[in-house]
């Protein structure tokens, strides 16, 4: 069917919004007119926004939905509802928190096969190199078939608490780096100093120290800024693309603002919770708020803000990892307490509430922040991400003016906390589009529908 879509207005440059009309065929965008254009053919169907602002669907591609694995936490069929919700229309899994994890061709189809039925949205899945594979004389064939087959990235720890992906010494990571580089796929690095971290830890436990403070002092801004410098040299080293995530510290936002005045291809994105919260947030909260990196202070927080909107940092994702709630957030100790929080569902009102209305950031800021920069680095910017003639028919009816309370309940994600709770927003997500197709819609009546489990589709690094 081809639909029209009257009565809205997209971003444009700066603040600015055009009113057009977008016309839909076979899940893409087929032409964006000028509002009031000529009608078109019979079989046209029209549908009004009544003034809407209609952004591009959201990517968020920093997710850990735990399927297939530790689905306690979180599945595909939650979390990619969620997103819907949230006007996320394409998510970017980790291999590393699925049993097992997604590290070579046979994982990745044993992941596919069991998502599939369950997605909401479509989807990019993150592939994987572990401690634990390096010791197997194939990994470098493993890792050229993985990319071959059509993984988002490639996903690497420099400390990593999970046994069943161990963190990399610094020969492995320039072994694995220069396969990439051959490889021509990204790297994204977990940049946190392991004898930074384990030191500072076995003190405090030494000491006796159990609270979010001494938490918080373990992973301090150094272990950040000291990882990011050797990720610095490894990319100098081999040439090879590498992405900093989830980056927390101003310090370590310096260092890779650095290598890029050098031009070396390094990035990073940064998270909602790093631009909203403070270690005394994290004493007040406890471990709701607990997360790897830790949050860290004021000043690292406005360098976050000054770096989105310098375009140092690329862009936004959640790192979307709950719990099961409350038990594994509620342990008796902040050691043991889970290290995670959900996200998915408030990034793109967050921004738009909290950097575009505060005027922080420009509206056309926010969607290259959300969409289209997440679409480049994942090499789907040839389809997803803008609102463009040929390009899927992902977007967002927006309500500008809807003020509204975070409230965990109303969440749609499966284990429901969230530090932002009782926040009030502006702006939110009226309906989503996922390849011209309903995703979700918020009713007037307040009811909400969601498509069925199954439409999401999986899209490849580089392919139509």
């Amino acid at each position: 069917m081809r639909t029209r879509y009257v009565n809205l207005r997209i971003p444009t440059e700066g603040n600015d919004t055009d009113s057009v009309e977008l016309v839909v065929e076979d899940g893409r965008f087929e032409e964006i007119l000028p509002a009031d254009s000529e009608t078109a053919a019979g079989d046209e169907h029209w549908v009004n926004l009544d003034g809407a602002l209609v952004l591009p669907g959201a990517i968020d591609g920093h997710v850990h939905f735990d399927d297939p694995g530790f689905t306690h936490r979180e599945d595909f069929a939650s979390g990619t509802a969620a997103a819907a919700a949230g006007g996320v229309t394409c998510v970017v899994d980790m291999p590393c928190t699925s049993l097992p994890p997604v590290t070579d061709t046979d994982t990745l189809e044993n992941k596919l096969k069991i998502i599939a039925p369950k997605a909401h949205v479509d989807y990019m899945l993150w592939g994987g190199v572990s401690g634990n594979m390096m010791t197997d004389s194939r990994w470098r064939k493993k890792l050229s078939d993985l990319v071959d087959s059509g993984v988002a990235a490639i996903k690497i720890y420099m400390l990593s608490g999970m046994d069943t992906f161990r963190d990399l010494t610094s020969g492995e990571i320039l072994d694995v780096l220069e396969q990439t580089h051959r490889l021509g796929i990204p790297v994204g690095v977990h940049a946190e100093d392991s004898s930074i971290v384990d030191e500072l830890t076995r003190r405090a436990a030494e000491r006796g120290e159990d609270s979010p403070r001494a938490y918080a002092a373990s992973r301090p801004p150094a272990a950040e800024a000291s990882a990011v410098l050797a990720v610095i040299e490894a990319c100098r080293a081999t040439g090879a693309r590498v992405h900093i995530v989830h980056l927390a510290a101003g310090e370590a936002l310096d260092a890779v603002s650095a290598a890029r005045f050098e031009n070396l291809p390094i990035s990073a994105e940064t998270c909602p919770h790093y631009l909203e919260f403070t270690i005394q947030d994290f004493e007040r909260l406890g471990s709701v708020l607990k997360t790897a990196p830790v949050v860290k202070g004021e000043v690292d927080r406005e360098r976050l803000w000054q770096g989105l909107v310098s375009g140092e940092i690329s862009f936004v994702a959640t790192d979307h990892a709950a719990g099961r709630w409350p038990e594994e957030k509620e342990t008796g100790s902040i050691w043991t307490d889970y290290g995670g929080v959900p996200g998915v569902e408030l990034m793109l009102p967050y921004l738009y509430s909290q950097g575009f209305s505060t005027g922080r950031i420009t509206l056309q800021r926010l969607t290259e922040l959300v969409s289209s920069e997440p679409a480049r680095f994942f090499g789907i910017n040839h389809r997803k991400g803008f609102l463009r003639p040929g390009y899927d028919a992902d977007f967002v009816v927006f309500d500008e003016n809807d003020r509204w309370t975070v409230r965990a309940s109303t969440l749609h994600n499966l284990n429901r906390y969230t530090p932002l709770e009782g926040r009030e927003l502006t702006g939110r997500v009226r309906a989503t589009y996922v390849r011209g197709q309903s995703a979700f819609e918020r009713r007037l009546d307040g009811s909400e529908f969601f498509a069925p489990a199954g439409t999401g589709e999986w899209v490849r690094r580089g392919l139509v």
